[in-house]
């Protein structure tokens, strides 16, 4: 370890002594294994569970076309986000990589951009992990239940970012252990081997035996990747997390090589088996859920209850991550001078424990408005951040276009992952983007709404970040500070 690696910032405490610390003093406390499962899991969110249905409604068995699309430019975003990363991993990852390449002010909008979206999820799974535990037990409120699961959590990432770790490890692999056991049980069903199955064992038949593979129309597939584009966010977690890392670049490396598969298995691979055990129009796929009434076409005694606990299990890692994510972004920012100069300290632990507790009670605040005006203000919150996922990727995919000739130029030895067909692919993957968006305006009613709404955020930021810029605020030389000191710790570092 070389001495760089146990400097903190000024105005930053020490991290645990003969704990190695990251060169923005947060503390290096994530081991592999938790890296692996975070990027495991990360692609697993509830929105797989709670989505599925009415996208397989909308579209019937083309849906899994629409998940192959989006797939795909899951895949093409989270390359071009490791090539960045693999170079240069930082707690701000693609905020901190736009300061570099696009300037201030938008390091800025899409940090605090992706702070609102993460701390509106915590609202969002804290009153659906409620719903689950209310009926488990209710003699304890929903609020009370939300409370108590918001508590913990925070508690978890104030004690050391190892237990975060720790936490989502578990976590993760139950998500993961879960979904591949529904993958092989259903695919041995389709066929009819499964001993005790209550399922025919129609083969794959039901992709075509309801009206043919697009029932809807060829039109419903784009219908579909608008309702399955948000279940994918939070593949980009893992770049986050790398800077606490033992060993980031090559944590960063295998989770981007190892993306396709995460996404072919996981989502894919599940929503193919439900699509083959059942026709697209059973009615209860809607009743139950896809994958409650998947497993009861096998047979499965308490199916309900099973997929409760697997969906609980969602929320709660989703919750855990989004709090992390939430406060890592909101480091970041202190650190370059765009947010309250006490978010970018860390205490004795590495711990950047005022961003944390800064970002849950917004999240707590955001849990009361979803209580106390569902329709109104929550719902104008949910909105406004909904399409934030896809300008996210759009930043990536321009920054991208920006740093290959930064890293090349300062440090090619860095570049260890590389963009496939550079810049081609990149140009091919922001048209898709920008066609989703414009698909969703199109297509109006909801996804209308959060596109204008979370325009109208956006540009509300953006004006903000502009201001501070010809007002001088945050300093001239903070992105220097901040982006291209830790480039240079990371060449140190190797």
């Amino acid at each position: 370890m070389t001495s760089q690696q146990t400097l903190t910032k000024e105005g930053e405490q020490p991290g645990t002594p003969g704990k190695p610390q990251s060169s923005d003093g947060l503390q290096a406390g994530l081991k592999n294994r938790h890296l692996s499962m975070i990027a495991i899991g990360g692609v697993i969110g509830a929105g797989l569970f709670f989505g599925s249905s009415f996208g397989i409604a909308a579209a019937g068995p083309a849906l899994l076309l629409s998940y192959a699309l989006v797939g795909a430019l899951v895949v093409f975003v989270m390359r071009m986000l490791g090539e960045m990363a693999a170079a240069n991993p930082t707690s701000g990852s693609f905020s901190a990589y736009a300061d570099r390449a696009l300037g201030r002010w938008a390091g800025f909008s899409i940090g605090w951009l992706y702070w609102f979206f993460w701390v509106v999820v915590l609202a969002v799974e804290a009153t659906a992990g409620a719903k689950i535990l209310e009926s488990w037990i209710p003699d304890v409120p929903q609020w009370g239940w939300a409370l108590i699961v918001m508590v913990v959590l925070t508690v978890t990432n104030l004690a050391s970012v190892a237990s975060y770790g720790e936490f989502e490890f578990w976590f993760a692999g139950i998500k993961v252990v879960a979904i591949s056991a529904f993958v092989l049980i259903g695919v041995l069903a389709v066929f009819g081997v499964l001993p005790g199955s209550d399922n025919p064992g129609a083969g794959f038949a039901h992709l075509t035996d309801a009206g043919g593979f697009m029932p809807n129309g060829a039109g419903a597939i784009l219908t579909g990747v608008l309702m399955v584009v948000f279940s994918f966010m939070g593949s980009e977690i893992v770049t986050l997390a790398a800077g606490e890392s033992e060993d980031p670049q090559r944590a960063v490396t295998k989770a981007t090589n190892s993306v396709i598969w995460r996404i072919g298995v996981f989502y894919l691979g599940s929503i193919f088996v439900v699509l083959t055990l059942l026709p697209w129009n059973d009615k209860s796929i809607i009743d139950k859920g896809s994958y409650v009434a998947a497993l009861d076409s096998i047979g499965i005694a308490h199916a309900g209850q099973i997929m409760n606990v697997i969906v609980l299990t969602a929320v709660l890692s989703c919750l855990n991550s989004g709090l992390y994510t939430a406060s890592r972004m909101a480091f970041s920012l202190g650190q370059r001078g765009d947010a309250p100069k006490a978010f970018g300290r860390t205490n004795s632990r590495g711990v950047p424990q005022a961003a944390i507790l800064g970002s849950v009670v917004f999240g707590f605040l955001a849990v009361f408005f979803n209580y106390k005006w569902p329709d109104t203000v929550f719902a104008f919150l949910l909105n406004s951040s909904g399409a934030v996922a896809l300008f996210v990727w759009l930043v990536i995919c321009v920054t991208q276009l920006r740093m290959r000739g930064i890293i090349l130029r300062e440090m090619p030895e860095k570049l260890v992952v590389r963009m496939w067909l550079f810049p081609y692919l990149t140009w091919l993957t922001i048209a898709m983007i920008l066609f989703v968006l414009g698909y969703m305006v199109y297509d109006g009613g909801d996804a209308r709404d959060q596109v204008l709404l979370s325009l109208l955020v956006a540009a509300l930021v953006i004006g903000i970040a502009v201001l501070r810029q010809v007002l001088g605020k945050g300093g001239a030389d903070a992105s220097d500070d901040g982006v291209q000191s830790g480039v240079k710790d990371s060449v140190t570092r190797s």
